[in-house]
């Protein structure tokens, strides 16, 4: 069996979860027939090619788009599987290249917009205010941008579709906990756990978005577009510091000041983490277990619930 010291990443996708070990990323998604559908991939990751990229706040820079690929690319297949009609072909295979070129676009599309929502808005927004103050510019634009992010999940949150993300993000919390625990990956072992996890992407955004007010502090108040675009090339600097962060918060549980840091990704985890139910977990479970390379089929068929301990 493979060594529980691997470190386990993951996401929760349409109907499913990815996970990412050292070398083996994986995803797992509920199809309409009921079954679990498989895909994996071996990954390398840039900082074993180039050693430069392991030290400490390059090695976040590089994690950063590393993660936003693999996940980009998790989700897309997820959505394709969910869309299987009935004759066994997903959407991208009935309409083939143009599908990938739609895909592609609305995944651009989405990140533009993203940045603009959450670093150009807030700007935006502070100078209408007319605050003048290079500090109290940064906190006031700060505040703008962790308001629109709470209150942007607390609307998607609303929608059925998403509120199935949340449930699949916490199976994906709750099987990781219980593999670092080394338990059994059974339900009795697994429902138990909480759905809240130190070091989920929740948790690294919320710590991004402040360690920005404190970066864009130094920066002082743009006055012109060009100073607005600058502050986006600090962007992988401030991911960076955040994922630093993440790494001694999750070393140093324990620590007063580690728990005092983790404190409101948790809290947000409410939001974005749901219990899930059994068939939930073991797409969880079916996804980590590719991701160790401990299971090589494409496709597991309908089964019976997660088994219990005897």
């Amino acid at each position: 069996m493979a060594s529980r010291e691997i470190k386990m990443g993951g996401q929760a996708v349409i109907e499913g979860v990815m996970m990412r070990s050292e070398d083996l990323w994986a995803v797992a998604v509920r199809s309409p027939d009921g079954g679990i559908k498989l895909r994996r991939g071996r990954w390398i990751p840039v900082a074993r090619r180039l050693p430069v990229f392991k030290l400490p706040f390059l090695r976040g820079m590089v994690v950063l788009i590393e993660t936003l690929v693999l996940g980009i690319k998790a989700l897309n297949w997820s959505a394709d599987i969910a869309t299987t009609g009935e004759s066994g072909r997903t959407e991208s295979q009935e309409k083939g290249l143009w599908w990938g070129l739609t895909m592609a676009g609305t995944v651009a599309f989405s990140l533009l917009l993203g940045v603009a929502a959450f670093f150009y808005l807030p700007l935006m927004l502070t100078e209408w205010l007319g605050v003048k103050n290079p500090v109290l510019f940064n906190v006031v634009d700060g505040i703008f941008r962790v308001v629109l992010f709470l209150g942007y999940l607390a609307v998607i949150s609303r929608w059925k579709e998403i509120a199935r993300v949340f449930e699949y993000h916490g199976a994906e919390h709750q099987v990781i906990a219980a593999w670092e625990d080394k338990k059994e990956l059974t339900w009795d072992n697994i429902h138990p756990y909480s759905t809240f996890h130190p070091r989920c992407g929740t948790s690294f955004i919320l710590i991004l978005m402040l360690v920005s007010i404190l970066v864009f502090m130094f920066l002082g108040r743009p006055d012109n577009l060009g100073e607005r675009l600058v502050r986006m090339l600090f962007i992988p600097l401030i991911g960076g510091v955040s994922y630093e962060l993440i790494r001694l918060s999750g070393k140093y549980a324990r620590n007063p000041v580690a728990r005092a840091l983790i404190a409101p990704g948790l809290w947000l985890q409410r939001i974005t983490t749901s219990t899930p139910d059994q068939g939930q977990v073991e797409v969880a479970v079916a996804s980590l277990r590719a991701a160790l390379g401990l299971d090589e089929s494409e496709e597991q068929t309908p089964s019976a619930p997660l088994a219990a301990e005897a």
